[in-house]
């Protein structure tokens, strides 16, 4: 897990406060290029952004769980990512669980056409998930609508 260190804190834009975390965080998703129903987290302590190295922290009161479909996604106290268009890299303290495994999440990005686009979730063991762009932007209900197939597939490294 990439600490976040004194240095790191003194080369960010760095806010405190859900609301404006949330605000924040927001526009840098649709910076970046990815839906802001991503932000499923609340009551954020402190997020920050090294813009120059893409690197983003969001510090949260708790650890928080959240229901998406058949699978629970439980983000730690502290989570920590790399950005660039279209991806979130070395992505820490996040988890997702499917049936009785948990698999850490390392990597979101998005691919495919702005009006087909598919986002997709990648795992540290190789597994990925992938969801049409649009549950992420209509809002928690339309993410909360039952999947017809089962999202997790196997891929090659």
């Amino acid at each position: 897990m990439t600490l976040v260190t004194e240095e790191l804190k003194a080369r960010a834009e760095v806010y405190y406060g859900d609301q404006v975390c949330r605000e924040k965080f927001a526009m840098l998703l649709a910076e970046i290029g990815l839906p802001d129903g991503l932000l499923t987290i609340q009551d954020i302590e402190e997020c920050g952004y090294v813009k120059d190295i893409g690197f983003v922290w969001l510090k949260l009161q708790k650890k928080e769980e959240y229901r998406f479909d058949n699978i629970l996604v439980c983000y730690d106290s502290i989570i920590t990512a790399y950005v660039e268009p279209n991806k979130i890299k070395n992505l820490t303290g996040v988890k997702a669980r499917d049936f009785l495994i948990w698999f850490t999440l390392s990597e979101i990005y998005v691919k495919g056409p702005p009006d087909g686009s598919v986002i997709t979730f990648k795992s540290l063991v190789g597994l990925s998930m992938s969801f049409p762009v649009s549950l992420f932007t209509a809002g928690k209900e339309a993410m909360e609508e039952p999947k017809e197939e089962k999202p997790w597939r196997i891929i090659k490294l």
